[in-house]
């Protein structure tokens, strides 16, 4: 193995570990204040629960070389036998690195999905959906995807870095939790609509920047390999991310003749969400091409919530539902051979190389995975709801002291 490129792995490792409080804080500075805390912690809370869940089952059911073309088996149960041998991914590096790495990709995606249940979601069922969330919709997801079995790997479809298995999975799973769960209390009422306003627009920006900083170690890392491909991936996922937000402010101003903040955060994130699929398979020219279309697309579904009113309570569908499925398709239309090549990776590219099929395959994976994430997130919801003392949401009281005091029995601000 090349020493360089196992660091550079190990670093994005820990660059993609840093969005996990990014997405703490970003969530945080949209509630109330009354919840602050306990969107930080809920975060954290999906970084142990899924490490656990990872080291007992999870790496071995999403990426074990003898699965299925829908899941893999316990092969890798415990990390046994993961150490020294060709990683799954790359034979660059080591399969401990590779582990590691694709952990904090588990990690991050429970903590993306679970901010539409924002200020009513009790922890303790929200821990065991986290574990059991990993296990049948986020390994299935990865496993189709990336494991060399899985179906949408044969079938050709190109996801880089987790427009399926992170995105789409966490934004229809989070539309899902929302419709379990209902409006939060007075939400959609006119006279109390002002009370849900982000409390703390520092903390946006604060988890924008750390989403963005580790954006690099996810779309960059995710060659698996320092070259020059994982060069092109992280202009790519720069670019996509200014065009996202600079898009997504002009949208805003439009209406409002204000420079949002809030708005350029979420265009930033809905380019980087839509650039993911597409990293390691677009020029520059596309990734600004990608921006524009995360910006608008991801505007225009944050809009829909209240037309079919739905409590999404942080946008998660919106931006990464929609986001990473918008990603998906044209990651299909803009995927270029030359791309690819940078690291020796052949592919026949997309509609840029006349290979009119790509769209059909990107099509089957993301409406493939965007289905399985919601309906077994629903059905998983409504199940644990049904378990006498796993209802998953708190009562009215506590909604209106906030989960800060109810449930942590601690506060963000003390003042």
């Amino acid at each position: 193995y090349n020493a360089g490129d196992i660091g550079f792995v190990i670093i994005s490792m820990s660059l993609v570990w840093l969005m996990i409080p990014g997405i703490g804080y970003f969530y945080s500075g949209l509630a109330r204040s009354k919840n602050a805390l306990s969107m930080i912690m809920s975060a954290f809370l999906c970084l142990v629960v899924v490490s656990v869940q990872w080291f007992i089952w999870g790496y071995s059911l999403a990426f074990s070389d003898t699965g299925s073309a829908f899941i893999g088996n316990v092969k890798y149960a415990f990390f046994r036998d993961v150490l020294g041998d060709p990683s799954p991914g790359s034979d660059n590096i080591p399969a401990i690195v590779f582990c590691i790495y694709q952990a904090m990709f588990a990690a991050l995606t429970p903590a993306l999905a679970i901010g539409s249940a924002a200020e009513r979601a009790r922890l303790l069922p929200m821990i065991i959906f986290i574990f059991v969330w990993s296990t049948v919709v986020y390994d299935v997801l990865a496993c189709w995807t990336w494991n060399p079995n899985g179906w949408s790997y044969q079938l050709g479809g190109l996801d880089f870095a987790g427009g399926t298995p992170v995105h789409i999975a966490s934004g229809f799973s989070s539309l899902a939790y929302a419709l379990i769960l209902g409006k939060r209390t007075g939400k959609g009422s006119i006279s109390q609509e002002h009370e849900f306003k982000p409390h703390n627009m520092s903390n946006v920006v604060l988890g924008t920047a750390l989403l963005w900083f580790g954006w690099f170690g996810f779309n960059g890392g995710s060659a698996l390999s320092a070259n020059l491909r994982a060069g092109m991936a992280c202009v790519v996922t720069n670019l996509a991310a200014s065009v996202g937000a600079i898009t997504w402010m002009i949208l805003d101003y439009r209406i409002d003749r204000k420079f949002s903040a809030l708005g350029f955060c979420s265009g930033a994130i809905s380019g980087l969400v839509a650039i993911t699929p597409a990293a390691g398979f677009v020029g520059p020219g596309p990734a600004v091409a990608i921006g524009v279309f995360g910006g608008v697309f991801c505007n225009l579904a944050s809009h829909m919530k209240e037309w079919l009113r739905f409590d999404d309570a942080l946008d998660v569908f919106a931006v990464h539902g929609v986001g990473g499925y918008v990603g998906c398709i044209f990651t299909g239309v803009f995927a270029e051979k030359y791309v690819a090549s940078l690291d020796g990776t052949e592919i026949d590219g997309g509609w840029m190389d006349h290979n009119w099929i790509q769209v059909g395959y990107q099509f089957a994976d993301a409406t493939a995975g965007a289905a399985w994430s919601f309906f077994i997130t629903y059905l998983i919801l409504f199940i644990m709801d049904k378990i006498p003392g796993l209802s998953l949401r708190v009562s009215q009281e506590v909604e209106l002291e906030g989960l800060d005091a109810a449930e942590i029995g601690e506060q963000a601000y003390a003042y």
